[in-house]
């Protein structure tokens, strides 16, 4: 059984103007997209700035949203690091608090070989055999990329390997990974312009950024696919491409804690490094937004 098919929102972590992480404006969040029709949580990944929270904050983070969301939907706990024995640390808490999977980022800086990635999630995978593992493929940001090789031999290989997010770019990558894995890999888009794309080579959803402020719309559009209905499935995808444009001008969540905030969620400011987006930016922003119909002042 698949951990979730549809949008599952690659939520925000919400903060005070302090920078101290607000947990009574992150159940807001959570009602919101639950009532909205989101399909999965997915915490503490790269739009909830997981590499600037301590790990006390990653852990409490998770923790929260697997007892806020208390069984609704699926919550996947994003516990990667860089460093292994971090990596099994994390993970291990977050299953034991009930986070109904875990998203794995290939480790960042090391630049791993194949060889070493096949060892650090096998590792990973065996410190917590009973919570599934969804792969998270971005070498934009780590330097490194799981080849379609390494993912298909620990989809064989590791049982709760499950999964992958799909965040390369490369089609023709994911086309591979997908057949060498007998179209059996539970496969999520990373990127929000290439969701129907992807639910075209057997994906089952999206791990969505677009999503925390497009619920509904990321939710139908897949939703629309798995039903049949791929003219409505494609209108909504190109509907959304200016601002999935807009959403990404700037590195993310720069652009989508920024769109929150304009649409008066109040999220609060990013963490350094992250900073303020460009006012050029912010216009496009919000020009992308009006033309979408969100509500922008």
């Amino acid at each position: 059984m698949a951990i979730f098919k549809g949008a599952g929102v690659a939520i925000v972590t919400p903060m005070y103007a302090d920078g101290k992480v607000n947990y009574d404006k992150l159940d807001e969040l959570l009602e919101e997209q639950i009532a909205s029709g989101t399909d999965a949580i997915i915490i503490c990944g790269t739009t909830g700035e997981s590499s600037t929270l301590t790990h006390g904050e990653h852990l409490k983070t998770i923790k929260f949203a697997v007892d806020q969301v208390h069984g609704r939907i699926p919550v996947i706990a994003g516990t990667g690091s860089n460093s292994t024995e971090t990596a099994i640390m994390m993970s291990t808490e977050a299953a034991s608090y009930g986070a109904d999977a875990l998203l794995l980022v290939s480790p960042y800086y090391n630049k791993a070989t194949q060889k070493g990635l096949i060892g650090h999630y096998t590792a990973v995978a065996q410190a917590v055999p009973q919570t599934p593992i969804i792969l998270y493929n971005v070498p934009s940001r780590t330097g490194c990329n799981i080849t379609p090789e390494t993912t298909a031999a620990l989809f064989r290989d590791v049982p709760n390997i499950v999964g992958l997010k799909a965040a390369s770019g490369n089609i023709s990558q994911i086309a591979k990974t997908m057949a060498l894995t007998d179209g059996r890999l539970e496969l999520y888009s990373g990127n929000d312009d290439q969701v129907v794309p992807i639910l075209s080579l057997g994906g089952l959803g999206v791990i969505s950024v677009l999503s925390n402020i497009a619920p509904g719309q990321t939710h139908e559009m897949v939703v629309s696919y798995l039903e049949g209905d791929t003219g409505k499935a494609l209108r909504l995808q190109l509907e959304a491409i200016e601002l999935i444009e807009a959403l990404f001008c700037e590195v993310n969540p720069i652009p989508v804690k920024t769109a929150l905030n304009i649409l008066g969620k109040e999220v609060g400011p990013l963490r350094m490094p992250l900073c303020e987006m460009e006012p050029a930016n912010k216009a496009r922003l919000e020009a992308a937004m009006r033309s979408y119909g969100l509500p922008v002042a």
